[in-house]
């Protein structure tokens, strides 16, 4: 049995997601972030980054969401989420799926964490070199979406990571303009359509209060988290 230590809309909603396309048994476990449950001395022992997710396996805890994307990948090959090592495609998948991780992630924890960053009186200049690049990012994957579209195409763990990414784009932060248009973006919006058909998407949906258009009409989870 594998376990998934989650909080809503984070970045175990990508893990969630999986699981759920791969047909594994899994059982949950909550961090709360409200009580900063990450920072837990229990839960450090699980991830010294304290940072979510962390999914248990028979192999001991692995953290890192590409890590755990290629992880399930690898274990569970039948289910789709991405080439197994040789097959073809295998190098393109793992350099979409690292730069999914090291750049379109890194720069979303970037603009919704500016105060981590930046000091108070550059906030504004950051949001608009963060947000451009960002923009010049999903073109990118756009292109690439539609030049070789069984890339990106569900159940892909490509997929899966760049629908929540793109979630989130639209949703947060909470209170601050908002700069993604989907329209902008039409192999990626095909690609968000595709997943919100799945019923493990939908089932992943309904289990973190995500509505029933998570990714082409989001709107806040409830209960209310957001994303790290």
């Amino acid at each position: 049995m594998l376990t998934l230590y989650h909080a809503p809309d984070n970045a175990s909603l990508v893990l969630r997601l999986a699981l759920e396309e791969a047909g594994l048994a899994y059982e949950t476990v909550l961090v709360d972030r409200a009580v900063e449950a990450q920072k837990a001395p229990a839960y450090l022992a699980l991830n010294p980054m304290g940072l979510i997710p962390t999914l248990l396996t028979p192999e001991g805890p692995i953290s890192e969401t590409a890590a755990c994307l290629l992880w399930l990948s690898e274990t569970c090959r039948e289910a789709g989420l991405g080439p197994a090592p040789g097959a073809p495609g295998r190098g393109a998948f793992l350099r979409w799926l690292f730069f999914l991780s090291n750049t379109v992630h890194a720069d979303l924890v970037r603009l919704f964490h500016p105060e981590r960053y930046v000091p108070a009186e550059a906030i504004g200049a950051h949001h608009e070199m963060t947000t451009r690049s960002l923009s010049a990012h999903l073109a990118i994957l756009d292109d690439v979406a539609q030049a070789e579209p069984s890339l990106f195409a569900p159940p892909s763990a490509l997929a899966l990571y760049l629908g929540t990414l793109m979630r989130w784009s639209a949703l947060y932060p909470v209170s601050g303009p908002r700069w993604i248009r989907k329209e902008d973006y039409p192999a990626l919006r095909a690609m968000l359509e595709a997943l919100e058909a799945r019923p493990a998407v939908q089932a992943a949906a309904r289990a973190e209060g995500l509505g029933e258009r998570p990714f082409t009409a989001p709107r806040l989870p409830q209960p209310l988290e957001g994303p790290t």
